[in-house]
């Protein structure tokens, strides 16, 4: 069946129709609590999680790419459940992360700004006032997250399949247009296809964790892709020695057959006053 991704604006209720979602359709919900399960298997610890998740990174000094870093395993944890099938991947980018993919339902829920205030303030029993700051906050940070990650705007309607508004729409309606549109032959004809480019998918991921991991981090930002286990590397070192360094640490990475570089050097000179 298709792979599902929610996209939710904070105080829309999102959280609880995913919930009621995945148990109607028997599948498991890859949330912030099910990412916190699986991140010891990975190295990430919940300390990690808090500083990266959904949250933009940066490749500024050693800190941030060693953050960039930590999200890209994150992701693996991602693109992992997902290639496991019958997944709902919760935010953190995850209709912009597997987009290649033809078997994905791109789901989406906003409200007005009041009405989210309103809910959200009577859920969590706080002040409006405090409920308004807090949701300005979160949408500032999960729009930030998309853009600076994925460079697109949060709020293009073109990047998701439905959208809902849960001011006016039922919980058990939305539910139900979910599971209907999750049943489209067309997304059952892209399964074979895009279990192979999930694949790759999952091995260029290991790759960037690996280099962002690596001291070649400090040149600039790397663009790997992968097609049927070959890795290609592209992008700016500073020597040919980074080169064959890129190279020889990719070819390590599980699930590599073969690496091809269209790295350049780059090299810097003070500038003369």
């Amino acid at each position: 069946m298709a792979i599902i991704t929610i996209s939710r604006e904070m105080g829309t209720g999102a959280y609880a129709i995913a919930k009621e979602l995945a148990k109607k359709l028997k599948y498991t919900l890859v949330d912030r609590v099910k990412i916190e399960e699986l991140a010891p298997a990975y190295g990430l610890t919940p300390e990690i999680l808090e500083r990266v998740d959904e949250k933009p990174p940066s490749y500024r000094t050693a800190e941030d790419r060693l953050q960039a870093a930590h999200l890209a395993t994150m992701e693996l944890i991602l693109l992992d459940c997902a290639k496991k099938g019958n997944v709902i991947l919760y935010g953190r980018g995850a209709q912009d992360l597997i987009k290649v993919l033809t078997n994905v339902l791109r789901v989406r829920f906003i409200a007005p700004f009041e009405d989210r205030v309103e809910k959200f303030a009577e859920r969590e029993w706080i002040d409006p006032d405090l409920a308004r700051e807090l949701i300005r906050r979160s949408d500032h940070q999960l729009g930030g997250f998309i853009h600076f990650y994925f460079n697109r705007d949060w709020n293009d309607p073109l990047a998701y399949d439905l959208i809902f508004n849960t001011e006016v729409s039922s919980s058990h309606a939305m539910i139900e247009a979910i599971i209907a549109a999750s049943k489209d032959p067309r997304l059952k004809e892209g399964e074979e296809e895009s279990m192979a480019l999930l694949e790759d998918l999952i091995v260029a991921k290991r790759v960037e964790a690996e280099l962002l991991k690596s001291s070649l981090a400090r040149a600039l930002k790397f663009c790997i892709s992968c097609e049927d286990g070959v890795v290609t590397l592209a992008g700016h070192v500073q020597s040919e020695e980074e080169i064959e360094e890129a190279i020889e640490l990719a070819k390590s990475v599980e699930g590599v057959t073969d690496v091809e570089s269209e790295l350049d050097v780059l090299s810097y000179k003070p500038v003369k006053d």
